[in-house]
């Protein structure tokens, strides 16, 4: 067997394990929820799979049955991503540069240095396109402080499924709909709005630093 073919083979059975599990979890409703999250949060990936699953299981349900799909999402997402963590912590520099690119890896080194623990939850809210995994296992290379790495981590998750699960419970249908062929799309949305609502606050806090320093 050609050793090239390895990876691919892998990144395929991986591919082919994710969507199994979440067609488990759908058909289960939601018995392998905290499942998916973990894999995905991990090695595997499943594009916008946490969030459709949380839609598609939440819509038409009562609040407390979305606030356990929520809560067990947000619990198997940080228990993927502390292993993904843990694994960069403990020698993960191979790892990360044979995933990503050398030119990421410096953006996202970058990003860190200048916004510390904010570096990792402004991802941990976004849906894609903003890539995570990058931005979890630098966390371990760069050995970011584990108590503020899991507070970021839960506090993004939670931001994030939350508004879901909210969005699916009122409205029901019509967004399982939309989201399920919309979603990347909505990850776009998601991130031009959230990174207005930064711009704003960051204008908002120079104005009134400017004027406090004028009445001195």
């Amino acid at each position: 067997m050609n050793i090239l073919l390895v990876p691919l083979m892998v990144a395929t059975f991986a591919t082919a394990m994710s969507e199994y599990l979440y067609l488990l979890a759908t058909r289960l409703e939601g018995a392998l929820i905290l499942v998916v999250a973990v894999a995905d949060s991990s090695f595997l990936s499943i594009p916008e799979g946490n969030d459709l699953l949380i839609v598609a299981l939440s819509a038409g349900k009562p609040w407390g049955r979305m606030l356990l799909y929520v809560s067990l999402t947000i619990l198997g997402s940080i228990i993927g991503c502390s292993i993904l963590y843990s694994v960069g912590r403990r020698g993960g520099n191979p790892i990360l540069k044979r995933t990503f690119s050398e030119a990421a890896i410096r953006r996202t080194e970058r990003f860190f240095a200048r916004f510390g623990t904010l570096g990792l939850f402004i991802p941990s809210i976004l849906p894609p396109p903003c890539p995570f995994k990058i931005f979890v296992l630098s966390a371990g290379v760069f050995r970011l402080d584990r108590l503020k790495f899991l507070t970021a981590v839960a506090l993004g998750r939670t931001i994030r499924y939350l508004t879901w699960g909210i969005l699916a419970v009122i409205y029901g249908e019509p967004v399982k709909v939309f989201m399920q062929g919309n979603a990347r799309n909505v990850g776009v949305v998601f991130v031009a709005a959230f990174v207005l609502v930064i711009v704003m606050l960051i204008v908002v806090y120079i104005r009134r630093s400017a004027e406090g320093g004028d009445r001195e």
